[in-house]
């Protein structure tokens, strides 16, 4: 059994997807713990053990690759893993593989960090800040830009193949409205991203502790969040 403990985030979706699309059903082959960010569960003894960094999403298998349990945090290091395990979604030759490769560490450096900005300072900031909005507002729309482009020879993000580039980046793009985004001037992206959106498995991966996940509005949540909570050594 895989036990996962996560969120409703996009990195937490990533998780759910690809344990989807590589065939395990929720309730049979893996279970999910809800770790709620705005209560700060993230911050517990119990969480801290399996990712020492205080992020969501984390995993652990009892069945890891020697036959004995093994946990991981990271979203893009639970990808690489379940691709190992199940042989999906990540190609087989050097060639392939670094390609898709690049485009996850396109989602992990750029996508993730830089669009979770913009979220920030367009949505969340206590104070609106003219610079880092148009700072990262211009930044989600170079990337988006950048995926566009690569997708005017390419099916799909890494090439022709459906892959954990994709199910890494798709849950991000979910957000679009609060990133600052017309999709009239990505229609590639866009295309994309509706096609992605009707996968059976994509649809059941974000519905997974949506009805759980609440307006960040109290101080509290924001505290836990932004605050000083976050930074504290632990």
């Amino acid at each position: 059994m895989i036990d996962v403990y996560s969120w409703a985030t996009p990195n937490g979706h990533k998780v759910h997807i690809m344990l989807e699309e590589c065939g395990l059903q929720l309730g049979r082959d893996w279970r999910v713990h809800p770790v709620n960010i705005g209560t700060g569960d993230q911050f517990q003894p119990e969480f801290l053990k399996i990712s020492p960094n205080n992020k969501i999403p984390a995993l652990v298998d009892s069945e890891g690759p020697d036959g004995q349990p093994i946990s991981l945090f990271e979203s893009g290091a639970i990808l690489l893993y379940l691709a190992a395990k199940t042989g999906k979604f990540l190609p087989r030759s050097d060639r392939q593989k670094y390609e898709v490769l690049q485009w996850l560490m396109f989602q992990m450096g750029g996508v993730g960090p830089m669009l979770g900005q913009a979220h920030h300072f367009r949505i969340y900031a206590p104070e609106k800040i003219d610079y880092a909005i148009d700072r990262y507002s211009n930044e989600a729309k170079r990337l988006y830009g950048v995926m566009d482009k690569q997708l005017a020879t390419h099916r799909y993000i890494a090439g022709d193949e459906y892959t954990i580039a994709d199910i890494a980046i798709f849950p991000w793009l979910r957000s679009w409205q609060n990133q600052g985004i017309d999709w009239a001037d990505y229609p590639r992206l866009k295309k994309w991203f509706d096609e992605i959106g009707t996968r059976p498995a994509v649809m059941r991966g974000v519905q997974v502790l949506a009805d759980q996940r609440k307006p960040l509005v109290d101080d509290r949540a924001r505290e836990n969040m932004f605050g000083a909570a976050q930074y504290q050594r632990r």
